[in-house]
This record gives C-alpha cells, sequence and structure tokens, in this order.
C-alpha cells in the first residue's frame, strides 16, 4: 500500500508553555468525534500513518506529537528549532501528559464547534495507551471509546525503594547536566531506517525509510548522508521522579466509564522485558479486572509496535470497537 495513500496536514498550538505539533488525516465529521493517537515513548505521530490508512470506514484523526518528541516543544523556541535540547527542563512528569491532552482536547473542540468536555474516542499506543487509561479514569466524561494498545503499565512500586528511587532521579539529573545523558546517532536516513528495523524485524524497508524521515533528522541540514538524531528530548531519559504506585492507578482504571478494547501483540512484550519475573501479563490481566467493560484481544505475528507489524488488523480492532 502507498505509505501516503492518505496524506497528513499540522498545525501548531501553543498551551501550557508547550508549542504542540498536531498532525491530521482527513476532515472533521459533526456525526462522529474525533478520534485521537497516542503515540509511545521515543515514538512520533507519524507512527501512525498506515492504521490511518487502514481505517474503513474513514475517520478524521488528530495525533499529538507529546511534549519533548516531534515537533512539540517549549514555546519560546521557534516550530524548527534543532537540534534539541527543547527547552522544556531536564527531566519529565507523566501529570504534564495529562494536563497536555486536557487541553488539546478542549482547544480542538472549541475550534470544532463542540463543548471543550464534548466526548471523544482515544487509541493510545504503549505509554499513549497508559495516558489514555489514566485520563479515560480522570475525565470520564470525555471519552466515548477507548483502545489501548499496549499500554501495560509498569511493575508495582516498594514504597521502601522511595529513598533509593529518589537518589538514582538526582543521580540521573546529574548525570544529564553534565551530558552524559543524551540520544544517539545514525548514519543518514538509511541507518535511521536499519535502527528502526533492528528493533522491529517486521518492519519493511520502505515503511522505515518513510517513518525515519519523521522520527528523526539530520545535526546539519547541509549534511544529509551525515549523522542524524532522533526527534526526541535526551531528558525523557531521566528515569521519572515519581514511582509507580499501583494501587492509584488501579483506582483511577476503576473510575473509567467508557468501553476499552486492550490490544496485544502476540510476541508478549512484557514477558521480554521482565524476563526476572518481575511483571508479567498475566499480573497485567488480573490488573485489568478493576476495568468496568473491558475486553482483550490479540494480534498474531505481531510485537509491541504491533500498529506498524499488522496495521490492517488493528485498524479492523479499532473500526469494529469504535463502532
Amino acid at each position: 500500500m502507498d505509505a501516503l495513500a492518505r496524506t497528513s496536514r499540522s498545525a501548531y498550538v501553543t498551551l501550557r508553555g508547550v508549542r504542540h505539533h498536531l498532525r491530521w488525516w482527513g476532515r472533521p465529521d459533526p456525526e462522529q468525534p474525533p478520534l485521537w493517537l497516542l503515540h509511545g515513548w521515543m515514538d512520533v505521530s507519524a507512527s501512525w500513518q498506515w492504521v490511518v490508512e487502514a481505517l474503513a470506514p474513514p475517520r478524521w484523526c488528530i495525533a499529538p506529537d507529546w511534549r519533548g518528541f516531534g515537533l512539540s516543544r517549549a514555546a519560546h523556541l521557534p516550530p524548527d528549532h534543532f537540534p534539541p535540547p527543547y527547552g522544556l527542563g531536564d527531566h519529565y512528569v507523566l501529570a504534564d501528559y495529562l494536563g497536555d491532552l486536557d487541553a488539546l482536547i478542549a482547544h480542538v473542540n472549541a475550534q470544532l464547534g463542540r463543548a471543550p468536555d464534548a466526548p471523544v474516542d482515544l487509541v493510545g499506543h504503549s505509554m499513549g495507551g497508559n495516558i489514555a487509561m489514566l485520563y479515560a479514569g480522570v475525565r470520564p466524561q470525555r471519552v466515548r471509546r477507548l483502545v489501548n494498545l499496549e499500554g501495560f503499565g509498569l511493575p508495582a512500586s516498594d514504597p521502601a525503594q522511595a529513598p533509593r528511587h529518589l537518589a538514582r532521579w538526582l543521580d540521573d539529573l546529574g548525570r544529564y547536566a553534565q551530558g552524559d545523558i543524551r540520544l544517539k546517532t545514525y548514519r543518514g536516513l538509511d541507518g535511521v531506517a536499519a535502527r528502526l528495523m533492528k528493533t522491529n524485524p517486521r518492519l519493511p524497508l520502505e515503511r522505515a525509510r518513510w517513518l525515519a524521515a519523521h522520527w528523526a533528522r539530520p545535526l546539519d541540514p547541509a549534511q544529509p548522508d551525515g549523522e542524524w538524531v532522533i526527534l526526541g528530548d535526551a531528558a525523557h531519559k531521566v528515569r521519572s521522579s515519581q514511582p509507580y504506585r499501583l494501587d492509584e492507578v488501579l483506582a483511577t482504571w476503576a473510575a473509567i466509564e467508557a468501553p476499552v478494547l486492550v490490544v496485544e501483540g502476540s510476541d508478549d512484550s512484557l514477558a521480554q522485558w521482565f524476563q526476572r519475573g518481575e511483571y508479567s501479563l498475566a499480573q497485567y490481566h488480573e490488573r485489568l479486572s478493576v476495568v468496568r467493560h473491558c475486553r482483550i484481544e490479540r494480534v498474531d505475528d505481531a510485537g509491541h509496535m504491533l500498529h506498524h507489524d499488522q496495521p490492517g488488523q488493528v485498524a479492523a480492532l479499532i473500526a469494529s470497537h469504535l463502532g
């Protein structure tokens, strides 16, 4: 399929001190709520291209670059500011993504002539799936339907480890200030594409090269065959100052009113990430029992980037759930 079967457009909006980049496909439909697509960690809004193309019938889709990813950066920096830093400090806090999403939904609703709290549909992948789940519990009236693609959350934190956790965060801040925390560079567009295919061997070369052009940029625009760097703030690699408080997460999930579709790839990402048994798929399913209206689907021949591996299957599940 042509990677540009449905082309996207871009806009910028400044909210909460951030110039947010929004990408959208199609035209708003007054008969349907906006479909928000929320990308994962170290990813960008263009990552949804092939799912959008496969959606039948087509929907008006809107995808933000999260703060410090893609083209979203501090408001005082121009949109084409490059290379990093993104001007948003030395670390990121999960609650800020909720604040950004809340402001963005209200802004877009107003632009469409909808009430600020008019409900929308949410689809989130990985980190975006975690944010979508929390948002649906915090603002249940704003979410009509929700699809979570491999947004598992994290192993439960141990309160007794809080002093050690914060000490390691302080150490990370020091390493970041000294320039010891940075993003790797890759040689040319093909080097970036090879990096994407190493992480996801199912990604075809043509699509990897297309995504690479959205996922990274040359450090020197005059040297396109030189070193390229990911469009992401290295400060994202500083560990979070906040431990993962499972009791608070479950209380938030329990407040979700929207029907939730959870989609997993057949490769079992959790088993690969937590080989010592810190967190398993069975534990994740047990957590999901607090969500009142939830069903789980599996996509075969797919890993964590299941929306790249099997965009047609993922799009069909999304379309069926959204009705």
